[in-house]
């Protein structure tokens, strides 16, 4: 039996220290962030739909999209949002649904499906369980600022872009608070893993 794992959370939460941690438990991770900048390289299919539908004025000069571009129009437009994600998430399940099959079919014990949207875009139906890191707002605005080197507007949009760290800790099965160090997290998540490897 495989055992898939949904882990989400918010924009700057820790979810990458987080896949970090279990790729050094040799447990496979289908991270749909780097699913969705593979589908947009330029002939891919969704590069295609983005180009059509946003037009080449958010393509570079080397074709590749203009991702900064993209981002300061739709993290500031929820319809333009609304509209990126519809193009993208059908593209990101489908490869997220072949990977869960050849990990079930290779008998892999426990996969975990990184998705920042996951809620949003309904992918929880494909998983398990469901692991959110969080963090407390000020301080998810704080990180955020710091590394993405953005205004507090800028930070606030891409925060509010996603649905509130509250609705998805009600949803979820683990819940880990991301508010010391990178030690700190490794510890928690450890403990989640230890839980989650009894049941499998």
């Amino acid at each position: 039996m495989t055992l898939v794992l949904g882990l989400t959370g918010g924009i700057a939460t820790g979810k990458s220290t987080a896949d970090k941690f279990f790729q050094k438990k040799q447990i496979p991770i289908i991270d749909c962030d780097l699913l969705a900048h593979q589908l947009m390289e330029p002939g891919e299919v969704l590069w295609q739909e983005i180009k059509d539908v946003f037009g080449p004025a958010y393509l570079k000069a080397d074709h590749s999209i203009d991702r900064k571009k993209l981002g300061q129009l739709v993290f500031n437009n929820p319809q333009e949002l609304a509209r990126l994600n519809q193009l993208t998430h059908k593209w990101i399940y489908r490869k997220i649904q072949e990977r869960i099959a050849a990990a079930k079919k290779a008998q892999v014990p426990l996969i975990v499906v990184d998705a920042p949207t996951l809620y949003e875009s309904g992918g929880q139906e494909y998983c398990d369980q469901v692991l959110v890191i969080a963090l407390p707002a000020e301080l998810q605005l704080k990180r955020l600022m710091a590394r993405n080197n953005l205004s507090q507007d800028q930070a606030l949009a891409r925060i509010n872009s996603q649905m509130p760290l509250t609705k998805k800790i009600a949803q979820a099965n683990y819940v880990v608070f991301n508010t010391g160090t990178i030690e700190e997290l490794k510890s928690k998540l450890e403990e989640v893993l230890l839980k989650i490897e009894a049941e499998v």
